[in-house]
């Protein structure tokens, strides 16, 4: 059985799905320098609104996004929800901190603070009766929770599925941690680059609605693309630093060509999960060079709307998906590494792609792949 995306969904600091990837084709970018704290220096920060924005605000917009993406309306009760953050809602928590450290006064609204809050929102919304998850992976969450949607809807659990990840990560906790470990940028985001200074925080968030290929022709929906399949696994050496070696990568990425029947000459384009920070983006284009001499077209996200952390590859995949789609792919391109003999994306054109792969990468050694694939009616 095949599984489909019949509706994307996403919204980035160049707006909601529509906008991002006009923004994106015309190589223009939703970073700012931005002082949301003044306790704190400005930063580049690809901020939705001026003010950093709540993870329940993100999640609301990226679910009526993807449900008017896929033709669909509440109640949903057989619909499953697979809906993930790294954060949650940690900016509520530090806001109920400093609430009480100035004036001893308790949240009111605490109990809606979980960590589960963006998952539990969709399945209210949408009035889901069906499996509810809500997947933690760090920057790899996107995928996972997709992943674990596609399952889902493969093994017969559920008709259709909510899968993706949102993050409201712009917070001073957050900045604040970044900057110790000297990985955030000062200037802009410049993967893969000779210029390259360390990452941008991004808020927003993305959702596919998964179903099989059965049931979106039957109600004559948009069909995206296809989920090929799915690779995982894990470092299990450090808390932040990638293993140096890649073998572990290099795992998840074969495992995702097995089950998905695919070989690395299938591959037409692979995303990357470009963070510009130097460890990541060394250790990334050094393994994809040596797995794929046959030079598939490469390209990032970041430098257009930062890192979002959990919300990252739910958005590289549907941007991905979009690419499949339009068979086009958008360009935000600096120079790069010399040491890097890779086919990166240099303009906006059309290009013919059947096989794509989104890669992702995260803290405590998190490996993710997905295989998304065009689909022919």
């Amino acid at each position: 059985m095949k599984v489909v995306v019949s509706g994307v969904g996403l919204v980035s600091c160049l707006g909601n799905t529509e906008a991002t990837w006009d923004k994106m084709s015309k190589g223009l970018s939703g970073i700012r320098l931005s002082q949301p704290f003044d306790f704190l220096p400005k930063y580049p920060l690809g901020l939705i609104n001026q003010h950093p924005s709540t993870i329940q605000e993100i999640t609301l917009k990226v679910i009526k996004e993807t449900l008017a993406s896929a033709k669909l309306s509440p109640p949903l009760v057989d619909m499953g929800v697979v809906v993930g953050s790294s954060r949650g809602c940690q900016g509520s928590w530090e806001t109920f901190a400093r609430q009480w450290l100035e004036n001893q006064s308790s949240p009111q609204n605490w109990l809606d603070t979980f960590p589960s809050q963006p998952s539990t929102l969709t399945a209210q919304y949408v009035g889901s009766f069906a499996p509810v998850f809500a997947p933690m992976g760090a920057c790899a969450t996107g995928i996972g929770a997709i992943a674990q949607g596609y399952e889902l809807v493969k093994q017969g659990y559920c008709k259709q599925v909510m899968a993706g990840a949102v993050e409201a990560p712009i917070t001073p906790l957050t900045m604040v941690g970044f900057e110790k470990m000297k990985a955030l940028a000062k200037n802009a985001c410049y993967p893969f680059s000779q210029e390259r200074e360390g990452m941008v925080l991004g808020e927003g968030g993305a959702m596919v609605v998964l179903e099989s290929e059965e049931s979106a022709l039957k109600r004559r929906a948009t069909i995206y693309g296809e989920i090929k399949g799915w690779g995982m696994s894990c470092d299990a050496e450090g808390i932040t630093a990638p293993e140096e070696s890649a073998n572990s990568a290099i795992y998840a990425i074969k495992q995702c060509l097995a089950h998905s029947n695919l070989s690395l000459d299938d591959i037409d384009h692979i995303q990357t999960h470009g963070t510009a920070t130097k460890l990541n983006d060394h250790r990334e284009a050094l393994f994809i060079e040596k797995l794929f001499t046959h030079r598939p077209k490469i390209s990032h996200t970041k430098a257009s709307i930062g890192h979002t952390l959990g919300g990252s590859s739910a958005i590289a995949s549907i941007l991905t998906l979009l690419s499949i789609y339009h068979q086009k792919l958008p360009i935000n391109y600096q120079e790069k590494e010399p040491e890097y003999d890779l086919n990166w994306v240099k303009k906006t054109e059309n290009y013919t792609l059947t096989n794509s792969l989104c890669f992702s990468f995260g803290f405590g050694g998190q490996n993710a792949v997905i295989a998304l694939g065009k689909y022919d009616y």
